[in-house]
């Protein structure tokens, strides 16, 4: 979450050996293994509603992508959300090599739910981004308050205040990347896996791309520079209180000391504590 995801996605997704559903974040696996009720039917008829029909223009649409998102929706809105429905989600997919899902849930499965997935894969790739803790911690407080209008309070919080939200699971738990590694490599053979630092993304974004073709082993691709300097899910510009990055100093500590011990450096740019 807030780490480079939504960008990869939008670039990746030109790639002619990439195949994505119309929803960048299925969910399903979390769905499958931790909880039951992420896609619960009312979710699904929301998603929907908001972000499906309403991409269909009468006077401009094409006919031929009409009917490939009704279908889409109709796979969606299936029931029961089992293994074959999630297959299902994917029926248009042709010559391309992957099937993708880009949910940020799936970095949170257990360990045990990796081999599980993998026995049911021809390959199966991972990739998971990691970026400076108290800059994503920032960003992921700054968004949220953005999408759910609470964007006033950036004005009157003190640390207090910061650091009771930002500790609240669904944001927290986005910054445990030791907890996070210590899954994904437990669960997933060496090959199947591909860590990348968010800085290093958009330090040689076209050089990471080339990493990233490499490990899915598919040929390269030239993406357009448009598409690459887009910037995506932004969230609103606020300077980082000064107090702020002291809320978290033992924490992130801890964190960086977890992601060592899984066999990476930390990134020299990453904020010191």
């Amino acid at each position: 979450m807030k780490a480079g995801t939504t960008w990869l996605y939008a670039v990746l997704a030109r790639h002619p050996q990439l195949h994505f559903a119309l929803e960048k974040e299925i969910h399903y696996f979390y769905h499958r293994y931790v909880n039951s009720g992420q896609l619960n039917e009312a979710q699904r008829k929301q998603a929907v509603a908001q972000r499906y029909l309403k991409r269909i223009n009468p006077e401009q649409s094409n006919i031929d992508s009409v009917r490939h998102n009704l279908h889409w929706i109709c796979n969606y809105l299936d029931r029961p959300v089992d293994d074959f429905w999630y297959r299902n989600l994917f029926l248009m997919r042709d010559h391309e090599k992957y099937a993708c899902d880009f949910s940020n849930l799936n970095a949170h499965l257990p360990q045990e739910a990796w081999p599980q997935i993998s026995s049911k894969c021809d390959t199966l790739r991972v990739l998971y981004t990691m970026r400076d803790p108290i800059k994503r911690l920032w960003s992921h407080a700054k968004f949220h308050l953005q999408v759910t209008n609470q964007l006033d309070v950036l004005d009157t919080w003190g640390p207090r205040d910061f650091d009771k939200f930002v500790r609240q699971n669904h944001i927290w738990m986005n910054a445990e990347y030791g907890k996070v590694l210590r899954n994904l490599k437990g669960g997933l053979e060496p090959d199947m896996l591909k860590v990348i630092f968010y800085e290093d993304i958009h330090a040689d974004q076209r050089g990471m791309l080339r990493q990233i073709e490499e490990f899915l082993d598919v040929p390269p691709f030239n993406y357009p520079q448009a598409i690459m300097d887009r910037r995506f899910t932004e969230s609103v510009k606020v300077d980082m209180p000064d107090f702020f990055p002291g809320l978290f100093t033992d924490d992130i500590r801890r964190i960086n000391g977890e992601i060592e011990a899984q066999g990476f450096a930390i990134p020299d740019n990453w904020t010191a504590v």
